[in-house]
């Protein structure tokens, strides 16, 4: 339980009287110890709250309620007492009555025990009703949760409330969306205000497809302000506001990121917000209004690459590349040692090699162990034995290695593995800008890149490469702690691409093999005049106007 502080202030304003005997006419501070609670709001009580909603216990509580509303009053240490002794014995006659009513004792004695009183406690369960006496739900919920990946720790908090019933919960998430979704329980039906500054990534990222639905759903977003970084000394997060009223409307709500603004004053001026237009599961984004022109634009006139007839996979996952990713000097050692070794050594691609449209490869090798795919079989290690003595020198880690396949030699399964032999395009996972790297030729990744096989690739590396998408992907995507955009498959296959003709992508296809052709013969050759042609035919093909370019940067 992480220790809280706060800090109160209060201003009252009082005209003081000449009468010592009523204090000079100054009101005391009221006594707040039962006003804050320290409890675990996540869990409730289960079968226990029907109990506490009961016709046997509903008198006993109302006193509970009525001597703590005097506790809260009380100036006089005497009467503060009386009122702690009065709650402790009523607290004990609730329990007596809920176990009458059968309900076993460990249970009763979770509500006898809880002490409002007693500051340096917590409860492992909340209930406002109870524990406030309010039971139509709050005004207002406000705060900042705790940003813990529920996978953290062997993934002790997603089997802590995987079975609690939350309609957010996805084992992949943060805790934040449950406390996003309770404080949204808690709320007044039709009027009640929630309020959060959380990590921003629920808005773009898959798992939190769940908490954006239910937001969708069930309240009505208001204002979304992206504050951006270094918004907590401690935390290196994209941080963000949310303003959100309890129950469902189609009213459009106000996003701004302030990133974006030159002026920093706080709140922003009202015509700074664009359009707040949660869309189910779709990312949420802060957009201006020429901003959401351009995404409107892309949406009505692209495909979303998922629905295109491809395949996009990821690229090999060793579980332990020391041992299966070698340099040219290693794998001409184990090929002196065995020629046979040559079989089962092929080039490779890390992220780090892909830059746009062409990879420069680093001398880098697979060592491909496969496990078989199709009627090939899996590879027999003691048929090379160089190559199994040099991974014998890692047998410790790939013995425990979870990505392995049917021996620690084995790669795991890989139902795509004949890919890497066809005409593709690969991409790197994070970066500023796109960087999709058109390859005819046999060539691995490792799992730091992604790639696509399938028709079009070279008008699709126009289009992909174009200093458009990498505009999208900025607002739809999430990014890392340092500020790169996460080029995850999930992110890119939802973007629009305009499916055209064969005849149509040749103009983008011919400036492409241009590029190809200055990159084969200097690596380092400058085709951003090119490029630029190519942005100017891509917000044609998508029907920008100037303005909606100049947004975009092109």
């Amino acid at each position: 339980m992480p220790n809280c502080v706060f800090l109160i202030s209060l201003a009252i304003e009082q005209e003081p009287t000449a009468d010592r005997a009523d204090n000079y006419g100054i009101r005391p501070l009221p006594n707040l110890e039962t006003r804050f609670v320290a409890a675990d709001t996540l869990r409730g009580l289960g079968g226990l709250q029907r109990e506490l909603v009961s016709l046997d216990t509903a008198a006993l509580q109302r006193r509970l309620n009525e001597n703590r509303e005097r506790h809260f009053h009380a100036t006089i240490r005497a009467d503060k007492l009386r009122c702690r002794r009065a709650d402790a014995r009523l607290r004990g006659q609730l329990a007596d009555s809920l176990r009458s009513a059968g309900l076993a004792a460990d249970h009763a004695d979770r509500v006898a025990q809880w002490d409002p009183y007693d500051q340096n406690a917590a409860a492992d369960w909340f209930d406002p009703g109870y524990m406030f006496g309010v039971r139509e739900g709050f005004d207002v919920v406000m705060g900042n949760p705790p940003y813990v990946q529920l996978q953290r720790d062997g993934g002790r908090l997603a089997n802590l409330y995987q079975d609690a019933g939350f309609a957010t919960f996805a084992r992949t998430g943060d805790i934040y969306q449950l406390f996003y979704e309770k404080g949204g329980q808690l709320l007044k039906p039709g009027s009640g205000l929630l309020a959060y500054i959380t990590s921003n990534s629920w808005l773009k990222a898959e798992y939190g497809k769940a908490t954006r639905r239910w937001f969708a759903e069930n309240h009505t977003p208001l204002k979304l302000l992206e504050m951006g970084k270094d918004v907590f000394a401690n935390v290196i997060v994209d941080a963000s506001i949310l303003l959100a009223r309890q129950g469902r409307s189609d009213a459009v709500g106000a996003a701004v990121d302030t990133d974006k603004l030159t002026d920093k004053t706080f709140p922003p001026a009202p015509e700074l917000w664009g359009e707040l237009r949660p869309e189910g599961e779709k990312p949420w984004l802060a957009l201006s209004g020429l901003e959401q022109s351009v995404m409107d634009k892309m949406a009505a006139v692209g495909t979303p690459l998922k629905d295109w007839d491809l395949s996009i996979n990821m690229g090999v996952k060793t579980g332990y590349n020391p041992a299966f990713i070698i340099d040219t000097a290693t794998k001409e050692m184990l090929v002196a040692a065995d020629p046979k070794s040559a079989e089962i050594i092929k080039p490779v691609l890390r992220g780090r090699d892909i830059h746009r449209y062409q990879a420069d490869w680093a001398g880098k090798w697979l060592i491909d162990t496969h496990n078989g795919y199709g009627d090939v079989p899996a590879v027999n290690i003691d048929d090379y034995p160089a190559v199994k003595a040099h991974l014998d020198g890692f047998w410790q880690p790939l013995e425990k290695r979870q990505d392995k396949g049917r021996t620690p030699y084995n790669l795991r399964n890989c139902a795509y593995y004949q890919d890497f032999s066809k005409e593709k395009l690969f991409w790197m996972d994070m970066g500023g800008n796109a960087r999709f790297a058109y390859c005819d030729e046999p060539m691995f990744s490792n799992n730091a890149a992604y790639f696509i096989v399938g028709d079009s690739l070279k008008y699709l590396c126009a289009i992909l490469n174009s200093s458009l998408i990498t505009w999208w992907m900025g607002h739809t995507s999430r990014t890392t702690g340092m500020g790169l955009t996460i080029w995850h498959k999930v992110y890119v296959e939802a973007i629009p691409i305009p499916q055209i003709s064969v005849a149509e992508q040749a103009p983008l296809v011919a400036l492409v093999e241009r590029i190809l052709a200055a990159k084969a013969a200097d690596r380092r050759a400058d085709t951003g005049e090119l490029e630029r042609q190519l942005d100017g035919l891509v917000y044609g093909l998508y029907g920008l106007t100037g303005e909606e370019a100049g947004v975009v940067g092109g």
